[in-house]
């Protein structure tokens, strides 16, 4: 297996007691602009972000814990992912976005602003959790549903299909 990057001892960041590590690309990676020596964002270990696919952390986004990114997934802003979450496929995360705990996000989804996503909840397929919103617990959000705003989701909630909740709606 090529490694696609290397974490530079040179520039580290210290996040809840971590030493992150800025890592650096050792090659192109033409889905994100990612050239040959570009600076990215910080990992804990070479665990959280894999060498296959075209996954990238960006900017000045932190990954740490057991958090781990795969697929063509990419990180970036000042988002972090943390604890036991995974973000994978096409998914992006980004601004000053949070995910950690066991939160899974998948597929095409995007998770931004100052958005938390947490607990269990699973966001996938083109779903969008974005601006101020806050999910929680074993919420499924799928298909093309998006939480924006102040929307507040917990517990055991599904939002699918076209589903569009904004401004201080709480469900949980």
């Amino acid at each position: 297996m090529k490694k696609k990057y290397e974490l530079l001892t040179s520039e580290t960041k210290n996040i809840h007691n971590k030493t992150l590590y800025r890592i650096r690309a050792l090659v192109d990676i033409p889905k994100h602009a990612v050239k040959v020596g570009d600076l990215g964002g910080f990992l804990e270990t070479e665990n959280n972000l894999s060498h296959d696919g075209n996954c990238w952390v960006e900017n000045n986004s932190c990954v740490f814990d057991n958090a781990r990114i795969t697929d063509d997934a990419c990180i970036s802003g000042d988002a972090h992912v943390s604890g036991d979450a995974r973000v994978s496929g096409n998914a992006h995360v980004y601004m000053s976005a949070r995910v950690y705990e066991n939160a899974h996000v998948s597929g095409d989804a995007c998770i931004s602003g100052n958005s938390w996503v947490h607990g269990n909840a699973c966001i996938r397929d083109n779903a969008g959790v974005r601006e101020n919103a806050f999910v929680s617990g074993d919420t499924l959000v799928t298909d093309e549903a998006i939480i924006s705003g102040e929307a507040w989701i917990r517990g055991n909630a599904c939002i699918s299909g076209n589903s569009c909740l904004d401004g201080k709606t709480r469900i949980g």
